[in-house]
């Protein structure tokens, strides 16, 4: 029996409406979204005034599409390096991370662990100054010394890289580590008695076994980074990603459905990849003996 569960009949009733209006509640906003995105108004607000397209294929304004918007697909390029750097990244300072933790003992250990985990509850915004403030400190403190200017450590990509790294190193490191916490340790001792090299073992045992994970700490990396805007204000230069071009333009020129139409777009995108992390975990699982 399952304790957890409601028993009475009203109490069951209680649990599914409860379900019922958290569900709604979540969904409810991206529904709404999603459906502005075709309203043939000029805002995303009702009435209703007619299904289009063209808040997505529109070439002339007031209704341009964000297909050919320039400084949305710029903005939209701007967040898919990014996100791909950050997440290359972090995978693979996570995976370090993750042996780390994992497999060695040293002094310290736990202290180490909890300061790679505060970055997570720190504010993005308090983690954006910090990281802002540090560097221009740097770089003006070099320029007043020695004349040069360090201008790659003012606000821009490098930074925006930095900032988001310094958390989701973090995300990727717990990722992985679950991973190989059930990784049999006696299969790397078979290989390695078989006369395989430690590389070896890492490339042929390991790391496969690790795939499913890696490929899992990339997306959830890829996806935060894309959707961060709280740090990322903080460090941005000229070249805004895509959240920081939404957020200029709904504040010139109000909202407008267009924003809607992005919106669905990268729930659309978004929903598809962590669905695609999620059968590629459970494709990889060992079966059960």
């Amino acid at each position: 029996m399952n304790v957890a569960a409601p028993q009475s009949t009203f109490l069951r009733m209680v649990y599914g409406c409860y379900m019922l209006a958290f569900f709604l509640y979540l969904a409810a906003p991206l529904v709404a979204a999603g459906v502005f995105a075709f309203n043939d108004s000029l805002f995303p607000a009702l009435p209703w005034k007619g299904f289009t397209l063209d808040w997505f294929f529109g070439t002339t304004e007031p209704k341009l599409g964000m297909f050919n918007d320039r400084r949305l697909m710029e903005g939209l390029w701007n967040s898919l390096y990014i996100g791909i750097i950050v997440s290359i990244l972090s995978v693979a300072a996570g995976t370090c991370n993750a042996f780390l933790f994992e497999r060695k003992h040293f002094p310290g250990k736990s202290l180490l662990y909890v300061l790679m985990i505060v970055p997570l509850v720190i504010p993005g915004v308090i983690l954006g100054i910090s990281i802002l403030v540090f560097a221009s400190a740097i770089a003006n403190g070099v320029e007043d010394s020695t004349g040069w200017d360090m201008d790659f450590l003012r606000p821009g990509t490098l930074l925006v890289v930095l900032g988001q790294f310094s958390f989701l190193v973090t995300i990727t490191s717990l990722v992985i580590a679950a991973r190989l916490r059930k990784f049999d340790v006696a299969l790397e001792e078979a290989a390695l008695n078989l006369g395989a090299s430690r590389v070896r073992v890492l490339a042929t045992v390991t790391l496969p076994y690790l795939l499913p994970a890696l490929f899992s700490a990339f997306v959830v990396a890829f996806l935060v980074s894309f959707e961060n805007f709280n740090t990322t204000l903080m460090l941005v230069g000229s070249d805004s990603p895509l959240t920081i071009t939404m957020y200029d333009r709904m504040v010139k020129a109000g909202s407008t459905p267009v924003l809607n139409a992005v919106s669905l777009f990268l729930m659309i995108v978004s929903g598809l990849l962590a669905l695609l992390s999620v059968v590629a975990q459970r494709g990889k699982e060992p079966a059960s003996s």
